[in-house]
């Protein structure tokens, strides 16, 4: 399983969270740091897009592991939730064509 790693102790806001997530994820240098410009990119890891640094095979996941997710929860708290909210409606997206859920998202 393909793995993205992201330090929740450093994501206090918005603007750290899409700074991670564009390292992390190796989202393209349009990326627009809005959650809208992050369900995008996720949108298409199947694909050759090139809206992120991993391409994943059909039936193959994605897992997003926020390692001190207590901290970010506490900075952050509805970042957090939108956050895992958008991995659903993601998933729903990839299901909408036929296709197997690409995300999971892991809280350390």
């Amino acid at each position: 399983m393909a793995t993205a790693q992201l330090n929740g102790a450093a994501i206090t806001d918005a603007a750290t969270f899409h700074a991670a997530c564009k390292a992390a994820l190796g989202f393209p240098d349009s990326y627009g740091n809005t959650m809208d410009a992050w369900v995008d990119c996720l949108s298409y890891l199947r694909d050759d897009d090139n809206m992120s640094k991993f391409r994943l095979k059909p039936d193959e996941v994605l897992d997003i592991v926020i390692t001190d997710a207590a901290a970010m929860r506490a900075a952050a708290p509805d970042l957090l939730e939108e956050v895992t909210y958008c991995v659903a409606g993601i998933n729903d997206r990839y299901d909408d064509y036929g296709e197997k859920p690409a995300l999971k998202l892991t809280l350390r």
